[in-house]
């Protein structure tokens, strides 16, 4: 009963949301206001209940609701005992990184007790994105979707469904996780593996004591469902079906695609996919279901979350069909699922691929080990790119950068890897350690970019999901294997390629991306593994400003927290 009256309540809001833009002249942009109090709340799940950081005291927090063009203002206020700072993951945030949220990068976090308000606009975007803590694992626990309707008068490019579900995938942990992590960084070892993951934030039947947290979506027989997909996990992959339905992909990461039918998806952590999917099969109930994807000798929490898709007038007592998920280290089903992936490419959503490139950059992607006497095996597991672990600051890179602050950071990030070596050959447990160091690649603004992501064979191959902030690029290639910079660009999709904010670089391949660097500031790239990203695989462009103040940083805001 309480989950059907959450979806009344959802629909409540949602149609007074759509309502206040049907009143709303198209001429003017909306200004949407939200208020996120960041508070301890005791959650139970799994047969026993933990302290959570949550917002507004809810778990996932709630959705902030925009239309393209809209102006958005949230004002999160700490009475948490950590510092904070939030994400809006996938927003541009044009010349306005003050905005974008990921801690000592373009803010320093919010401290307990105090307040910052968000104050961005959303240009040119429409889709799925969400919202998160960027600090420490927070989060764990605080995230939340964005949704960005279309312009006034404009209509999604696909049929237009009757009515549509978040489904946000995610991690939960018994204990506390910051407690966690720090027991780990002291024996420079990995923390445990979560304990389930969740959809919507509960873990579904199939776990202990979750019956009553298990998300219900209900559906009417012949009507269509649009499912905005957010993959919040930490650090798992998850391969996502629904019994007995296929689905139509029509986005990715907010950019509208060539429609395809499939039976299973693929997400990454940090990545959304919206999918259409018809309710045309018998009146019953039918298990949605999401298992990690892993290809790699690497521990994951490989157990499979449940919700369930229920046909209008059935009863809650018919068991749900379960749907065939692929193996977990099925890389055929994953590559040629993201094979699949094009941009729509239309005239009235073109892909503008850069077709001239200013610059190119190849960065290996690698995990290390460097000596630590207190370590429990004298080492302490570790990660970079190009052989640089990046070192955190206790300033904010962009303040640094816009106030010209001395010494926090160097421009010195090389364009490629100091020694070439065979990448994915053998496994090299050798010469594992790594250089330290805050070290940024400075851009000319304007200039177009290809970055070439290598995964290495350093204690292992891995996939490894890279999100850049301030923009969207195209994915223009990807390989198993070593990149040829000789033969593997011939092969390169210049026309319809996938755009995105995130992206996999395959198990011991490569993955090719483009974009011009047109948003001036300081913009963080990091594997969106929190656990690789803690032990340092991430770094930062700074684009330099244009000849114009309209390209140029704006100014901070007078709320900035300080350091």
């Amino acid at each position: 009963m309480a989950m059907k009256f959450d979806s009344y309540l959802q629909l409540f809001f949602l149609g007074c949301f759509y309502f206040s833009w049907f009143l709303s002249s198209p001429a003017e942009a909306a200004v949407r206001k939200y208020q996120f109090d960041i508070r301890v709340k005791n959650v139970s799940r799994l047969c026993r209940a933990k302290p959570i950081v949550t917002v507004n005291g809810r778990f996932p927090g709630p959705t902030i609701y925009a239309r393209e063009g809209d102006r958005v203002l949230v004002n999160v206020t700490n009475s948490a005992q950590y510092n904070i700072s939030i994400h809006w993951h996938g927003l541009k945030q044009f010349r306005n990184g003050w905005a974008d949220g990921p801690a000592y990068i373009t803010q320093c976090p919010i401290k307990t007790g105090y307040s910052y308000t968000y104050d961005f606009n959303v240009t040119g975007q429409r889709g799925t994105l969400w919202w998160h803590a960027h600090i420490l694992w927070l989060r764990a626990t605080v995230y939340g979707a964005i949704v960005i309707m279309p312009k006034e008068g404009r209509m999604f490019p696909f049929p237009q469904p009757h009515g549509e579900t978040k489904i946000i995938l995610g991690e939960w942990w018994n204990s506390d996780v910051e407690t966690l992590v720090n027991e780990a960084n002291k024996l420079g070892l990995p923390p445990p593996t979560s304990d389930s993951h969740t959809i919507n934030g509960k873990p579904g039947p199939l776990f202990p004591c979750s019956s009553k947290h298990t998300f219900s979506m209900e559906v009417e027989a012949g009507k269509t469902y649009l499912l905005r997909i957010i993959n919040a996990a930490l650090n798992d992959e998850l391969f996502f079906a629904i019994a007995g339905h296929n689905m139509t992909v029509v986005e990715i990461d907010a950019v509208y695609t060539k429609p395809f039918t499939t039976r299973v998806i693929l997400i990454a952590p940090g990545q959304t996919t919206n999918v259409l999917i018809k309710a045309n099969q018998p009146r019953s109930r039918y298990f949605m279901a999401a298992r990690p994807f892993m290809d790699a000798p690497v521990l994951v929490d490989n157990k499979t979350v449940t919700a369930i898709l229920h046909y209008k007038g059935i009863p809650n007592t018919v068991l749900p069909s379960t749907p065939k998920l692929p193996a977990p280290n099925n890389t055929n089903v994953a590559l040629r699922y993201n094979n699949r992936l094009r941009s729509l490419n239309t005239p009235q959503f073109p892909a503008k691929v850069p077709l001239k490139v200013d610059r190119h950059l190849f960065y290996t992607v690698g995990l290390g080990a460097n000596p630590c006497s207190s370590c429990q095996n004298g080492t302490q597991l570790t990660a970079s790119l190009n052989n640089i672990t990046f070192v955190m600051p206790n300033v904010g890179l962009l303040q640094a950068h816009y106030f010209h602050i001395k010494g926090v950071f160097k421009t010195d990030f090389p364009d490629r890897p100091p020694v070439p070596f065979n990448y994915t050959g053998v496994p090299l447990t050798a010469n594992l350690g790594t250089s330290l160091g805050t070290r940024l690649s400075k851009v000319a603004f304007n200039s177009t970019i290809e970055l070439v992501l290598q995964d290495t064979n350093l204690l292992t191959v891995e996939s490894h999901p890279f999100h850049l902030h301030g923009f969207n690029f195209f994915v223009v290639g990807s390989g198993v294997g070593n990149f040829d910079p000789s033969k593997d660009p011939a092969k390169f999709n210049l026309v319809d390629p996938p755009e995105r904010n995130t992206v996999g670089v395959p198990t011991g391949g490569w993955t090719a991306i483009r974009f011009r660097a047109d948003n001036p500031g300081v913009w963080f790239m990091h594997c969106h593994l929190e656990l690789h990203t803690m032990w340092g695989l991430k770094m930062a462009f700074v684009v330099e400003n244009g000849k114009s103040p309209e390209e140029s940083i704006i100014p901070p805001p007078k709320d900035l927290p300080p350091c």
